[in-house]
């Protein structure tokens, strides 16, 4: 069955973040493009809108339990897929994957700990960190241009000394990572474990971007790459993003060892993270169950719009590249040739060009922008010409 990916549909009025937010220039959000938050245009696969729609024909909408199905497909999903073998008990659900970030930072630091994570970063992971009262320990990449595009690679040398500290308790891994799109190799992923468990620290990994990934390359969960991998660390993963319902409101903390997952669960039930509701646990047993060749088109549509990005920027303005995208939908390109990417520079270019992209600032690194390329083809690239176009005109 061919999906669409091409139908514009219209979001403004429907009490959307991305369409409907009050943006810094003052300029009303029905006349700009977003490209900004984290969320697709698209509706999610047909097989979760049936799922949903059989559960609300049911009419009554009561505390729900999490039955066995949901765990098995969760299972099954993760084991055909990347050959990862889950444990039901291992399994701990949750409302979404950042109060499940925020769960598992508290479960392991106390206050004045150090969290060590590669930056530039989502910015959740700041402000996660911040409201633990824990400080962050900043690893930036090492970028390198080939052939017009930025490769990306972890500084080995620096996140070792991080990790060497005695006040670091913590390795917050992104992986796929958001914003600069890199899957983590095998061998990295396990160059890691062994760097945190050197050091004592417990790895949280992220992965809620997992399925997005480009046509041609392959994403590995960090607990699957190795038992001791698995063991010196907890994920944190959802369909949210793959499938776009993050207001299902359902997300799952995974971790093999039970006495991690009893101070887990400890802090889930104190913040009280720990009920979900019917549409959450239908739409996740859909995605997983019937939602495959549905997302496989998904990524090879949000690849064809990578390389219309990357094209457009190399031929018109190649002194600013972009990052290679091996996962995620999120462009991330090397502005500071002509502005910093501020929220300044995206007032800007919302006032003028009538286009939303997001401040590298957000992220830890104000020289780039952070772009969403998880729209239809031809809005995608109506935005990006925007872009260019505001980029040229603070260029002067």
């Amino acid at each position: 069955m061919k999906y669409d990916f091409e139908t514009v549909i219209d979001r403004r009025g429907s009490s959307c973040v991305k369409w409907d937010a009050p943006n810094s220039a003052g300029v009303p959000s029905a006349d700009v493009i977003p490209m900004w938050v984290a969320d697709m245009d698209f509706q999610t696969a047909p097989c979760i809108i049936d799922a949903l729609r059989k559960r609300v024909e049911h009419g009554v909408f009561g505390y729900t339990v999490v039955p066995d199905s949901y765990y098995e497909a969760i299972i099954s999903w993760f084991r055909r897929r990347r050959g990862w073998e889950i444990e039901k008990d291992w399994i701990l659900y949750t409302t979404a994957v950042v109060p499940a970030l925020s769960v598992c930072i508290k479960a392991f630091t106390e206050p004045g700990d150090k969290v060590v994570f590669i930056t530039p970063a989502y910015n959740c992971f700041f402000s996660s960190v911040r409201n633990a009262g824990c400080t962050s320990s900043e690893s930036p990449v090492i970028y390198t241009k080939e052939d017009g595009v930025l490769k990306v690679s972890i500084d080995w040398d620096d996140l070792e000394r991080r990790c060497a500290d005695p006040a670091a308790k913590v390795l917050l891994l992104c992986n796929p990572h958001n914003p600069i799109g890199r899957i983590w190799t095998p061998e990295e992923l396990q160059r890691l474990g062994e760097i945190a468990r050197r050091h004592r620290l417990v790895v949280l990994s992220d992965e809620i971007h997992c399925e997005l990934e480009m046509p041609g390359q392959r994403f590995t969960p960090f607990a699957a790459v190795s038992k001791e991998n698995q063991e010196c660390s907890v994920t944190m993963n959802s369909p949210s993003k793959s499938f776009n319902t993050a207001s299902l409101q359902i997300a799952n903390i995974i971790c093999s060892r039970p006495e991690w997952r009893e101070k887990i669960d400890r802090v889930i039930n104190i913040y009280e993270v720990c009920d979900v509701g019917p549409f959450g646990v239908a739409g996740l047993q859909a995605a997983y169950n019937e939602g495959e060749e549905w997302l496989r088109q998904l990524n090879e549509h949000i690849y064809d719009n990578y390389l219309t990005f990357r094209r457009l920027f190399a031929e018109e303005l190649p002194e600013c590249p972009v990052t290679e995208l091996q996962a995620t939908y999120l462009a991330w390109v090397d502005v500071s040739a002509i502005c910093r990417g501020t929220e300044e520079t995206i007032a800007s270019l919302i006032k003028h060009e009538h286009v939303r992209p997001g401040p590298g600032a957000m992220y830890g690194d104000d020289r780039f922008l952070r772009i969403n390329l998880a729209c239809p083809a031809n809005l995608c690239e109506e935005g990006i010409r925007r872009i260019i176009k505001g980029l040229k005109r603070l260029k002067g």
